[in-house]
């Protein structure tokens, strides 16, 4: 009847997508044999029939033609490399707690067969790398998007950890009120960049260390000229306060590195045949000098003599 017709179609579909790929295709007596686990009595000029539809629905099934004809789910949503390439994301990612990796894991399985699901059960181990506890993170970034787009502020608390390594509410369980700008992605955390009504200017906070986010009914406080792409580049791994104009100079071969962190706009020129001089606005803060040290005297700072005398001081103290 059509309500088992509808059914049996349902069931055909599922059956196509979660159990056969290139390597695993289903004969029209697997069909048959699925539909009788499930109540449904038919023939072979049903299953070829149901197919059909599929097919004109736009599902792309294809046919080993052989003396037994044999059916496979062809192009899908996603193919398995690129179904790994987000496993392996998911997996070696701090931001994501290892209980919601493993049920992101999980669902990103069903996108494929049964078997290709199999080999997505890779654990990529990442130096340095521990996943956080704060389950409230992948919720969090949510609401953060949402104030965004909507111009809204939020409110949260933020935590800290006690020389016991426990963590604590700062301030006695402050809620800060904020209006965020943007979310930026920097050595493998995120951090909510916007104004502060606290501190009254521009600030930045670690999302897995932000608990409690709300969104409010207060429209965010505008910050027209703010640009994310250039705040990365000057502010060095959020360290906000005192940026200046340092002057660096620069081995040849190191052009690349330098276009790479500062973009193609960043004003150099030509000093002799072996250098160039880089004049960028950077917060002096150990991100950026650890990043001048990875040169090894391939870049230099020049000036000004004060950011100079920082750096050779965390050079002494590293020593």
């Amino acid at each position: 009847m059509k309500n088992e017709s509808q059914y049996g179609l349902l069931l055909l579909q599922r059956y196509l997508y979660e159990h056969t790929d290139d390597q695993h295709p289903a004969s029209v007596a697997d069909i048959l044999a699925f539909w009788r686990e499930h109540g449904i009595q038919a023939g072979r000029k049903s299953v070829y029939s149901a197919i059909e539809v599929l097919q004109s629905n736009g599902m792309d099934i294809v046919c080993v033609k052989s003396t037994q004809n044999r059916y496979f789910v062809g192009e899908r949503l996603f193919e398995l490399p690129e179904l790994k390439l987000l496993v392996d994301a998911v997996e070696s990612s701090r931001f994501i707690t290892a209980k919601k990796s493993e049920r992101l894991i999980e669902k990103l399985g069903k996108l494929t067969s049964e078997s290709h699901a199999r080999q997505l059960d890779r654990h990529i181990y990442m130096e340095g790398t521990a996943k956080p506890e704060n389950e409230c993170i992948y919720y969090s970034v949510d609401e953060i998007h949402n104030a965004i787009q909507e111009k809204r502020q939020i409110t949260f608390q933020y935590y800290e950890y006690t020389p016991q390594k426990e963590k604590i509410l700062k301030h006695n369980g402050y809620r800060y009120q904020f209006s965020p700008y943007a979310l930026i992605w920097s050595r493998d955390c995120y951090y909510a960049v916007g104004w502060s009504e606290k501190h009254g200017k521009l600030a930045q906070f670690r999302v897995d260390r932000m608990v409690a986010v709300e969104s409010s009914d207060h429209a965010a406080v505008c910050m027209p000229d703010f640009d994310p792409a250039e705040y990365v580049r000057k502010v060095f791994g959020m360290y906000p306060d005192n940026l200046c104009t340092v002057e660096l100079l620069c081995d040849n071969e190191v052009m690349r590195s330098v276009i790479d962190r500062f973009g193609e706009n960043v004003q150099t020129e030509t000093v002799d045949e072996q250098h160039f001089r880089a004049t960028v606005e950077v917060a002096p803060s150990p991100p950026f000098f650890s990043w001048v040290f990875t040169f090894s005297g391939k870049i230099r700072i020049v000036s000004p003599a004060a950011v100079l005398e920082e750096m050779r001081d965390m050079a002494a103290w590293l020593k």
